[in-house]
């Protein structure tokens, strides 16, 4: 009963963790952060990888689900300090679009409440066909949005590990289990005992 209830939990975590990842890379996607693209197109994969390592037995595939978590644990902590401006990060900076573009978060110009207004800069020499494009009316700052995703991230992938860990475990333990009764012995104990078909013939055909 232990062993189903982890492991139904586990596959449950890991399909929440899809259905993030899926959800956070659509907006990543919109907002073209190109890193954070690749740590969830990474982490898709070994959830896929953990949820089916979950249904199958396969403890191997659990353990390397539980090792991305502690990393993607990490990623999504940087994140935070990223939007944060911790350590002299700078949320304005193009570290997430590798220096290619100078696009922020998607949320920073369609958060909630927010009001998009486009300027014309036609005025400035060599800018005619240009404008300035300014957000105002945020009911939240799209840098706590994002902090919001990744603590999200964070959360389900501690429980997660802790889980991945247990269920590890128990399938261990019923392996071993399995291995200590003979469970994957070719030869049976009972055959020792088996006598041959010819001496047992002989012994009911002896005469009175």
């Amino acid at each position: 009963m232990g062993c189903c209830t982890g492991r139904c939990t586990l596959i449950f975590l890991c399909t929440l963790q899809l259905l993030a990842a899926l959800e956070r890379q659509v907006f990543d996607f919109l907002g073209y952060q190109w890193a954070p693209i690749l740590a969830n197109f990474l982490h898709i994969i070994i959830v896929i990888l953990g949820l089916f390592g979950t249904i199958q037995y396969r403890p191997r595939y659990i353990v390397v689900y539980a090792i991305w978590t502690a990393i993607w644990v990490t990623w999504n902590i940087f994140i935070i300090c990223f939007y944060l401006e911790v350590g002299g990060l700078s949320k304005d900076s193009e570290l997430l679009t590798f220096n290619i573009s100078q696009h922020q978060s998607w949320w920073s110009e369609n958060g909630p409440g927010c009001i998009r207004k486009e300027a014309s800069m036609a005025g400035i020499k060599g800018l005619d066909s240009h404008s300035y494009i300014s957000v105002i009316g945020c009911a939240l700052e799209y840098q706590y949005i994002e902090v919001m995703h990744s603590s999200v991230q964070i959360l389900v992938a501690l429980v997660g590990f802790v889980y991945a860990c247990y269920v590890v475990s128990v399938f261990t333990e019923e392996e071993d289990s399995f291995d200590f009764i003979g469970g994957f012995d070719p030869f049976p104990l009972y055959h020792v005992n088996e006598k041959p078909t010819n001496l047992l013939c002989k012994q009911t055909y002896l005469p009175a």
